[in-house]
């Protein structure tokens, strides 16, 4: 696919492209549970593609999650959405892959800053009124906090995610001593994928190359 369509692109495409998948972070994942302001919604798949996050495990309990396209950006095309309709499911899903899941919750025992990052790491955030639910909480391996040092009791979600997640990805790269960690096969695979979200009819250049050149 990268060679039937690299000829359509800029070399200076192509040099971003591969830029942002070497800074890919797969093992810290986003999960957000019944959003449904589409804004904070969109704000959250834009901070966690903005951050080199390549994850967005959203749990839809009562609210489908919807983004306003306008905040989005186009986020929406280069990271991962996965929905869920417990987040039991969800929590049980990512320990399957090898990730310690933490809720967010205030007064919780670790923050951000001390948090093990030396494993792959999930965080989970409640909706806008009332946080994450009591299930939740009970079914993530712990909690951790965003410190805070006003009056003020509580950051917008959308703040929230954007606080909590960068400062992890921060604390992953240092531990792992490297700004991505996606494997080669993951790494090629979205690199098409990419090249194609790129160019507008790629699937058509692709089909005709395939009939031109069948294996």
């Amino acid at each position: 696919m990268c060679a039937a369509l690299a000829p359509m692109l800029t070399a200076e495409r192509i040099a971003r492209i591969d830029q942002v998948l070497a800074a890919r972070l797969g093992s810290v994942v986003t999960v957000v549970e019944d959003t449904y302001d589409p804004r904070n919604a969109a704000a959250t798949i834009r901070t966690t593609e903005a951050i080199g996050l390549g994850e967005l495990h959203v749990i839809e309990l009562e609210e489908r999650f919807s983004a306003s396209g306008g905040v989005t950006r186009g986020a929406h095309k280069w990271i991962e959405l996965h929905r869920w309709e417990s987040t039991q499911a969800a929590v049980a899903a990512l320990r399957a892959r090898g990730f310690r899941v933490f809720a967010t919750l205030p007064g919780a025992p670790h923050t951000i800053d001390d948090v093990d990052v030396t494993t792959p790491l999930a965080v989970a955030f409640g909706n806008e009124h009332d946080g994450l639910t009591a299930s939740a909480i009970a079914a993530c391996d712990g909690a951790i906090g965003v410190p805070m040092f006003g009056f003020t009791e509580s950051y917008n979600l959308s703040v929230t995610v954007a606080l909590a997640m960068s400062r992890i990805a921060a604390r992953r790269r240092a531990a792992i001593g490297s700004l991505g960690d996606l494997d080669d096969q993951r790494r090629r695979e979205l690199r098409a994928r990419w090249f194609a979200l790129k160019i507008r009819g790629a699937v058509g250049i692709l089909e005709r190359v395939l009939r031109e050149h069948p294996r």
